[in-house]
């Protein structure tokens, strides 16, 4: 999935949480799995097994890396906040991801197995630019789209100054404050940075997709597991249905059994020591 897509999604899982969490943190959390690996991919031999497979840096695209950076920062920070914000979003990227031929490793390293249902062809072995022209020549471009359009229907509300001032500073007040005193940006100014990820997430789709449709002129196919001009695309599993479906199951169970062990050892205890963002007024001032 593009990056547009997982920028679209913040909002609306920041909206529909259920729980407190930094926005920030949870940006972070969605960008993790590529952030420090997607300049290399295309640098690579296989791109698509370095990015998304093992060996390589598939492990990025599983839940236990979500784990394990959402530790490391309740350790560092003891906010519960960040901690959430970290894990939800990087748990949603890997989740959304599984949509394209390559898919991911859930539930590394208990089982390596690629899970994807397909949904269109993953295509990193034709470069930068060809895989873009591919992206948005698919239904990976109407996936893009779709978050859109679900972010501007049931979320749009996230956009709102309101919004920001009563949910999203409360839920991470000191990050903020640190941005305001960095940067010397006001409150419009952080609204602006705040709302800046879905304006630069719409921006990159709509320019992608004027790229595929008059620079690259790819033809627009969105249909499963298309486009059909790709007939070299990257698919990193050869396993049988039945085996995939044995493999992951296995390795579901050994990851929860692993993720009940971590929480009783380690978990439990950074939560507990750990704190939710300071009380604040809705009235009171940040800055």
């Amino acid at each position: 999935m593009s990056w547009a897509a997982h920028e679209f999604e913040n909002y609306f899982i920041q909206k529909h949480a259920g729980v407190k969490i930094s926005f920030l943190g949870l940006a972070i959390g969605t960008l993790s799995p590529d952030l420090f690996t997607k300049s290399f991919v295309y640098r690579s031999d296989d791109p698509a097994m370095f990015h998304r497979g093992w060996p390589g840096v598939g492990f990025s695209h599983s839940l236990i890396f979500g784990v394990a950076f959402a530790l490391l920062v309740l350790w560092a920070t003891r906010s519960r906040s960040w901690s959430l914000g970290i894990l939800i979003g990087q748990w949603a990227h890997v989740f959304t991801d599984v949509a394209d031929t390559a898919g991911v490793m859930p539930f590394f390293p208990f089982s390596t197995e690629p899970v994807t249902i397909s949904m269109w062809r993953h295509a990193a072995s034709e470069g930068p630019y060809g895989d873009a022209a591919a992206y948005y020549s698919s239904l990976g471009g109407m996936w893009d789209l779709f978050w859109l359009v679900l972010l501007i229907l049931v979320a749009r509300r996230t956009l709102t100054a309101d919004y920001f001032r009563t949910t999203i500073l409360p839920a991470d007040p000191r990050a903020w404050a640190w941005l305001h005193r960095r940067t010397r940006l006001g409150e419009r100014g952080l609204l602006t940075l705040y709302r800046g990820l879905c304006f630069y997430g719409a921006g990159r789709m709509v320019s992608w997709f004027l790229y595929a449709r008059f620079g690259a002129r790819t033809p627009f196919q969105p249909l499963w597991n298309g486009p059909s001009y790709l007939t070299s695309y990257n698919d990193l599993s050869d396993a049988g249905a039945l085996e995939v479906v044995w493999r992951t199951t296995l390795g579901g169970i050994l990851f929860a059994g692993f993720l009940w062990m971590i929480w009783r050892l380690i978990g439990a205890r950074l939560w507990r020591r750990g704190v939710d963002p300071p009380l604040v007024e809705r009235n009171r001032t940040f800055f």
